[in-house]
């Protein structure tokens, strides 16, 4: 194992020296157009397509490339490590939402579909037939009761929590299979980015759905972290639970909550109101920083690996993201500052 994962974080640090992240990451600065951004990101493979046709093209080749590069580095291991395939099935979690918005939305087209290979479960050439999609995997009965329901227009907010407790309940069982120093790490991003998704959830539905505290506490993933090395934190919906206390308009009911940093910022020029938003991108850049600095402090580790799928998978949702903002007429640097503003 020690071999392997010396081999793969060998790999992964020249794929991450590569990417438009920290050093490279101001060469994304001043751009003005998609087929400028197509020419940086794919030199060799630009592609000459007008815009409404490009953004699609892009969007799909930033995704391809990313699972191509995680599926190089885990090709590494003789044998991978649960925890990484589950990692990389997080791909499969989120087109199954896709298909599942798509599905019981105004468009039916099927979306673009991630291959990652061998390690796929999910039939996707059953479309729209989400019971023939789903026959003999593990949603099958985590869904059982859902499937019989599925409707154009339905709130997707319980089944959408049950795939999040799913996949991050699966990475919890995987960390167990682990030695101490190979977990170590993966614990404490994991915590934290379970204890934020919570919060998020928390802020999302108070926010844009009305929720009471109440039903707003039934969608999220109370999960316990084993041998957590802040038992304090061992419960991991803790944090989210806390904030159903807080009023959504008054800012300083908030002060002293352990992610308060993340919150948008008071102005006294109008009235404060908690954006959710704003949170999820102060929390993206938090944990994007924690992936970064522990995929350097534990090279010969699992967890090392971990950090790169999540770097990896940090760079396609910024590089989508600029593609997006780009095909709406704004330029990079006009991105940025909204990602920085929330």
């Amino acid at each position: 194992m020690r071999e392997d994962s010396g081999y793969a974080y060998a790999k992964a640090g020249w794929i991450v020296g590569r990417s438009f992240l920290e050093k490279r990451f101001s060469t994304l600065y001043g751009i003005h157009t998609l087929n400028e951004f197509d020419r940086l990101i794919f030199p060799e493979t630009h592609r000459e397509l007008p815009g409404r046709e490009l953004l699609p093209c892009l969007e799909r080749r930033i995704t391809e490339r990313a699972v191509r590069r995680i599926f190089s580095v885990l090709n590494s291991y003789t044998e991978i490590p649960k925890l990484l395939v589950r990692m990389f099935r997080s791909f499969e979690y989120a087109d199954l939402k896709e298909c599942l918005v798509h599905i019981t939305g105004a468009n039916k087209d099927k979306p673009v579909i991630c291959d990652i290979g061998r390690f796929k479960t999910i039939n996707f050439n059953a479309y729209p037939d989400i019971t023939a999609m789903l026959k003999k995997t593990e949603f099958e009965d985590l869904l059982s009761s859902d499937l019989k329901q599925i409707k154009q227009g339905m709130d997707l907010t319980a089944i959408e929590s049950k795939l999040d407790f799913s996949f991050y309940s699966g990475l919890i069982e995987c960390l167990a299979q682990l030695s101490d120093e190979d977990r170590d790490i993966a614990s404490r991003l994991l915590a934290d980015e379970i204890s934020l998704r919570n919060c998020l959830w928390a802020l999302r539905l108070r926010t844009y759905y009305g929720k009471s505290e109440i039903e707003t506490s039934r969608y999220l993933m109370n999960l316990r972290l084993p041998g957590s090395i802040n038992m304090k934190r061992t419960f991991l919906a803790s944090d989210a639970l806390a904030s159903l206390d807080f009023s959504l308009d008054v800012r300083k009911d908030w002060r002293s909550w352990r992610w308060e940093r993340f919150l948008n910022p008071a102005d006294t020029a109008v009235s404060w109101k908690a954006d959710p938003r704003y949170f999820q991108n102060a929390a993206s850049r938090y944990l994007y920083h924690l992936a970064y600095h522990n995929f350097h402090s534990s090279p010969m580790s699992v967890s090392a690996i971990y950090c790169f799928i999540k770097l990896v998978q940090f760079e396609e949702d910024l590089l989508t993201s600029v593609a997006e903002g780009l095909s709406l007429g704004m330029d990079s640097s006009g991105i940025f500052r909204l990602l920085e503003a929330g």
